[in-house]
């Protein structure tokens, strides 16, 4: 069994590289959690939620290569104003009725020298970009990781540019806190 505490980058290279995560994956859901950050009346106030229902599956190959996607529920934003929440459900925003999950595909995660980086194609609505998201990845035990990250992203790259006289930011912050267990 593997202590816990964080990974650096050399670490989970030696990781991958010697097959010791390969195998599938699973999010345990109710230890984690997908956070937005913004801020709205031209900066002045931050503005932050969660969405309630988040689901995932990842996996490892023998040779270190990983896959895997994050599924969000839009529906369950929580940002503990009501009125806004139904607004983020509109067609405005999230269009939920139409496209009720955010989701990130994973393609390929990179151990540099730097950091650990999630590269994948994130979807919002009927729009699909590439994100690389920037992670710390710690290991509880053999059968058992937590991944942190998180990214700034422009909600204007996936068609949300409702913008009532310009009073909300369009930068907005991804932060994603994943527990994976083995399956």
């Amino acid at each position: 069994m593997v202590t816990s505490g964080s990974l650096n980058s050399p670490a989970v290279r030696t990781l991958l590289s010697e097959a010791r995560l390969a195998g599938d994956w699973v999010l345990d859901p109710s230890r984690s959690k997908v956070e937005l950050h913004t801020r709205h009346t031209w900066g002045l106030l931050p503005v932050e939620g969660v969405f309630r229902e988040v689901s995932g599956l990842g996996a490892v190959s023998p040779a270190g290569e990983v896959s895997g996607t994050l599924l969000v529920a839009a529906a369950s934003v929580d940002t503990k104003n009501k009125k806004r929440d139904d607004h983020l459900r509109s067609d405005d925003f999230f269009d939920v009725s139409n496209y009720p999950h955010i989701t990130f595909a994973v393609e390929r995660v990179t151990p540099n020298s730097d950091a650990v980086i999630v590269t994948g194609r994130l979807r919002v609505r009927d729009r699909t970009r590439p994100l690389e998201l920037p992670v710390r990845v710690s290991r509880l035990g053999d059968d058992e990781l937590v991944i942190d990250g998180e990214a700034r992203i422009n909600r204007a790259d996936f068609g949300l540019t409702w913008n009532l006289l310009g009073a909300a930011s369009l930068k907005s912050t991804i932060a994603v806190h994943a527990v994976f267990n083995r399956r």
